[in-house]
């Protein structure tokens, strides 16, 4: 398990452990984490390099996508005896364009394609997770300030892809060669989930829209964010304006039997992020 303190990494870990399988969880800090009675924490990162010994007696990979480093890491694993890797890649891997966050997850896809190692790949669209941006501003009484407020999107529960990852991992014959496009079960726009966010809180929650200049500036307040990427991100919302039609991927229901989690269900879960402050 690679990215195994992340929101999905996290899922994969805890819902293996529950199935009684034996799992290794690869972090930065494993002392800083809580983990399930059966799982065995070793430190190591993906751009600085993965101990040998953390592939030993491993039979399958769960891999975070970090394009740093990820050919030394599958070749490490290949040679260890690994046979058949879960990459957590994205929606965007199945675009026609040249986005930088196509070009971030095509390099680790192609990477493990040539590897030789049997692969499945996940390929999320939004992740429900991202709604915790707005948790600062839902706990101090404050409106949810976000751009293209009529933006649609289906977006998907950690829980749901950490589910098709562990179906990949336990049964890779399966899903051998497969590409799953994971989506939500419910096309919404940025305003519905506020909506849904106000009945799940019981409590009114107010939405602003932002104008594209502002919300590029909180964009590039993260290190982690180029204006190339920025620039991406608000493009790929302005396309999606009023567009639910094909938003919704019938993946999640194909791999696990049941349609997706609905997002009321996700603010359920995730609540306590919510919770006012004082």
């Amino acid at each position: 398990m690679t990215g195994a303190t992340g929101n999905v990494g996290r899922q994969v870990v805890e819902q293996l452990a529950a199935a009684g399988e034996p799992v290794r969880a690869l972090s930065r800090h494993p002392e800083r984490s809580r983990w399930p009675d059966g799982v065995e924490a070793v430190a190591g990162d993906l751009v600085e390099g993965v101990p040998a010994e953390a592939f030993t007696g491993v039979r399958a990979l769960h891999l975070f996508p970090a394009p740093e480093g990820v050919e030394a890491v599958v070749a490490a694993a290949k040679a260890a005896g690994v046979a058949h890797v879960s990459v957590l890649s994205s929606l965007s891997a199945s675009w026609e364009s040249d986005s930088p966050l196509q070009r971030r997850h095509t390099d680790v896809e192609r990477a493990v394609e040539a590897s030789g190692l049997g692969w499945t790949m996940l390929r999320p669209g939004m992740f429900m997770t991202n709604t915790l941006a707005w948790a600062p501003a839902v706990r101090a009484g404050e409106p949810v300030r976000a751009p293209y407020g009529d933006s649609v999107a289906a977006p998907v529960h950690e829980a749901d892809i950490a589910a098709v990852a562990v179906a990949a991992l336990l049964h890779p014959q399966a899903h051998a060669g497969a590409a799953y496009e994971l989506s939500g079960p419910e096309a919404l726009s940025q305003r519905d989930r506020v909506r849904i966010l106000s009945e799940v809180l019981g409590r009114e929650v107010r939405f602003e829209e932002q104008d594209r200049d502002e919300a590029r500036a909180d964009l590039l307040r993260n290190p982690w964010m180029s204006a190339q990427l920025a620039d991406s991100l608000l493009d790929m919302q302005e396309r999606a304006v009023g567009v639910r039609e094909g938003q919704v991927l019938p993946a999640v229901e194909q791999v696990l039997g049941r349609p997706g989690l609905p997002f009321a269900r996700w603010a359920a879960d995730h609540r306590e992020a919510f919770a006012p402050v004082g």
